[in-house]
């Protein structure tokens, strides 16, 4: 959709083809006896992105969408008794980490100056430009970037840059857990991953008035006003090329001509099944698949004062669970367990006296496992965590419950084995393999979305509309 309107306000006539009844993808909404629940991510950081679509449309943003910044980020808990405040304000969050962990009363500074730096030097030219055009690489901040890159970024893990800056097992493990934002594990991924923390402890996790879902209102009413046309129900069926050119589309039996197609599914299944390319196909299903996620969505009689907007129950065993998702392709017997609740930001989210539990366990992408199987092991071992660490019994107050697994993401989404990312980044090199955001054989054929540059996620989305709308405008130009 951020796409769609940064092409409308370019004066392209833009019409969206989608699969499902709604727009939005995986951020939609759905509600079940009185009770709320957004069905897709659940995390809301970078504001200033969603701000700079509406600046480009030159409307308003105020008029469709409102946020504000969450005093606490998340609330961690772990099986030893410790609980850690994720405290907004840095200042705080440092003194609770020197408290509840013993860290030096400097650590948190250190390392968020750090990443604030590495984001700011490294981070935007790997997310704000394709990597795949040359012009990328002779830019002046190119060097500065060079001349700023730690060996250890590239070739050590997240967790060993973790474990260089903090002294306590919990610290690690909670800064060790935002590798899960791309769906990667912190034991294999790069030290370069360590700049996500900015994006939430430095730059502030925010809460957007309604939900989540309200995210997909706002582009949604946009991109109306801006003339984009929907067409829901509509499956691509098909991405029709004439001489190495995009030349239109199949959608319902029914044949579209387009100058310029910029496909938003799933990248490996564009190829496959949109275009034939099976050997393309092929290629991009050698790569490592990110983690997906299994997913409980409960409505709890009852309310609980120690949780927050985020909370993070940890497993006591954090590689093992890593080890299990990629390596084994399998749950692990004790899952770190996280609960969004958003009835404690609006109230009418849940019946009175109740809250809207979305439990989030991540899982591995799916290769065919036993899901049934799976499903119930981690429902049990989630309650029995919870139970454990909230002292309570929340079977008992679950008054409603959907579950969404990875074969549902993959029917519902169309992502390829329900991975939530597209591919991994586990590896070092993981930035330049993932996929571009153009097709140099093809002209006029483009991506966006989280299987393509730079990533899954809201804002690495936002920053593939703008990547892939200005490849366009400059080819289009070229073309003047």
């Amino acid at each position: 959709m951020a796409a769609s309107i940064r092409l409308a306000v370019m004066n392209y006539d833009v019409q969206v083809f989608e699969a499902n009844d709604y727009p939005g993808g995986k951020l939609s909404f759905f509600e079940k006896n009185g009770y709320n629940f957004d069905a897709g991510p659940s995390l809301f950081t970078q504001p200033d992105l969603i701000e700079a679509v509406f600046a480009f449309a030159n409307e308003p943003i105020g008029e469709y969408f409102n946020y504000r910044k969450a005093d606490v980020s998340c609330s961690y808990f772990f099986e030893n008794g410790k609980r850690i405040t994720g405290y907004a304000d840095k200042q705080k969050f440092g003194e609770e980490l020197t408290l509840q962990c013993n860290e030096n009363p400097g650590a948190l500074k250190q390392y968020l100056d750090e990443a604030e730096k590495l984001y700011n030097n490294i981070g935007r030219i790997f997310l704000d430009y394709s990597l795949h055009k040359k012009e990328t690489w002779f830019q002046r901040k190119i060097t500065k970037a060079i001349f700023s890159l730690k060996s250890s970024y590239l070739f050590g893990t997240m967790n060993s840059h973790n474990k260089s800056v903090f002294r306590s097992a919990e610290t690690v493990q909670l800064f060790n857990r935002f590798a899960t934002y791309n769906g990667s594990n912190p034991y294999k991924a790069p030290g370069m991953l360590s700049l996500i923390p900015h994006l939430e402890m430095n730059l502030g996790t925010y809460y957007p008035k309604g939900g989540m879902i309200s995210i997909t209102n706002a582009l949604y009413q946009l991109a109306l006003k801006k003339g984009v046309r929907f067409h829901f129900n509509h499956s691509v069926n098909k991405i029709h090329t004439e001489n190495n050119k995009a030349i239109g589309i199949t959608s319902n039996n029914e044949y579209h001509f387009a100058d310029v197609i910029v496909s938003n599914a799933d990248v490996y299944k564009t190829y496959k099944y949109l275009l034939g390319h099976a050997g393309k196909a092929k290629k991009l299903s050698e790569l490592e698949r990110s983690s997906s996620a299994l997913i409980f969505y409960w409505g709890i009689k009852k309310e609980f004062a120690e949780l927050g907007l985020h909370n993070i129950l940890f497993s006591n065993y954090y590689k093992e669970e890593f080890d299990h998702l990629f390596k084994h392709k399998t749950l692990s017997e004790d899952p770190t367990v996280y609960i969004n609740i958003t009835s404690k930001m609006e109230k009418k989210h849940a019946p009175e006296g109740c809250e809207n539990w979305f439990v989030m366990i991540n899982a591995p992408a799916n290769y065919g496992q036993d899901w049934k199987v799976l499903t119930e092991n981690a429902r049990q071992a989630a309650i029995s965590k919870i139970n454990r660490i909230l002292q309570t019994n929340i079977e008992d107050a679950i008054a409603t419950e959907t579950i969404m697994d990875p074969v549902f993401i993959e029917e519902k989404t169309g992502t390829h084995l329900g991975s939530l990312y597209g591919t991994s980044s586990n590896s070092k090199w993981a930035a330049f393999l993932r996929p571009a955001n153009f097709n140099n054989k093809i002209k006029g054929l483009y991506f966006c979305g989280g299987t393509v540059h730079p990533g899954g996620g809201i804002p690495l989305c936002l920053k593939s509309a703008q990547i892939t709308t200005e490849l366009i405008k400059k080819d289009y130009e070229k073309k003047q």
